[in-house]
């Protein structure tokens, strides 16, 4: 009986072109699905007649009440090596493998500063503009050098994010809750005294932690309230770092100059989600991961965790 393997979130139609599936195709009838699945029911449905889930990044959960709900499914491979949106002891409870691949920090470093210079220089507005016939100039960019970048988290991501802003002649300062100055000063920036002076003394704040109990929410309306009125918001993380509502009312109310966002609280976004119109937001479809190299990898590693697995000896298992 040949087994068969459902490619989850393929909104590219790229799966089959990243990667050379050959080495399973013989037994695993590879099947990449290029729509969302929505809720727990429509997942359920849509993958009852699955052995094995390729997943990507923390988009689609797998609780418990799901696994149960899949007795065919026996290895489930999730794009990275940490994913907080799997059930890990429901997945052993029922018999199910969960392998993890390589992940580059590269791709969302690019697109945080993709996104800080198009908030910056107005990019798309003047694009839009120059494009429709609109007016010939109608912004005045944010300079970057001798401003000060603020980052919220000096992980692997933070501290390339930091690198380009030294390379760009910017100040620049991080925070977290278990920063240290020596760290800091590895890096090459400075160490924030806390949350709340990083917030008030930066010309552009960008995120770069883990979601976890301690930064659920750690940017709420307060926070917010310390920014300056000229300053831009980054978030490439996870939208639950910052309090939605409070972003958009500040956005609305012009509180802040602008937010750069790649991550949000429901994915893919609803067509009528108060995200698709707010104002001065530059948003995009959580494109942090999605490049060629990290394709290339994810697929290519997924193959090779379905080939170990039929061998028997399944590679880089989570957790």
């Amino acid at each position: 009986m040949r087994l068969r393997c459902a490619v989850l979130d393929d909104f590219q139609g790229v799966a089959h072109q990243a990667a050379d599936w050959s080495a399973v195709t013989d037994r695993v009838d590879v099947v990449a699905l290029r729509e969302h699945l929505d809720g727990e029911d429509a997942l359920a449905a849509a993958l009852a007649d699955y052995d094995s889930v390729v997943t990507l990044r923390e988009r689609v959960p797998f609780p418990g009440s799901l696994i149960a709900r899949l007795p065919r499914l026996k290895l489930l491979v999730a794009s990275g090596m940490r994913n907080s949106v799997i059930d890990y002891a429901a997945a052993e409870a029922h018999g199910v493998t969960v392998c993890g691949t390589a992940s580059s920090s590269t791709p969302p470093v690019e697109l945080t500063w993709a996104l800080l210079l198009g908030l910056a220089r107005g990019i798309v507005q003047e694009s839009n503009a120059l494009r429709g016939g609109g007016p010939w100039q109608s912004t005045v960019g944010a300079d970057l050098h001798d401003r000060r970048l603020g980052l919220l988290g000096l992980g692997r991501i933070g501290a390339r994010v930091a690198r380009v802003g030294l390379a760009f002649g910017m100040r620049v300062s991080a925070w977290s809750r278990h920063l240290t100055a020596e760290r800091a000063a590895e890096v090459g920036v400075e160490l924030a005294a806390s949350k709340e002076e990083l917030l008030g003394t930066s010309d552009f704040v960008s995120i770069h932690l883990a979601l976890g109990e301690r930064t659920r929410g750690l940017v709420g309306a307060a926070e917010l309230a310390l920014m300056k009125p000229s300053a831009y918001l980054v978030n490439t993380s996870r939208a639950a770092i910052v309090d939605q509502d409070a972003l958009l009312a500040a956005l609305h109310q012009g509180r802040i100059a602008g937010a750069g966002v790649d991550v949000f609280d429901v994915e893919p976004l609803p067509a009528g989600h108060p995200m698709r119109s707010a104002p001065r937001l530059l948003a995009t479809p959580h494109l942090g991961y999605v490049s060629h190299a990290n394709y290339t990898t994810y697929y290519g590693q997924a193959v090779e965790n379905i080939q170990a697995y039929l061998a028997g000896s399944p590679l880089r298992r989570l957790p």
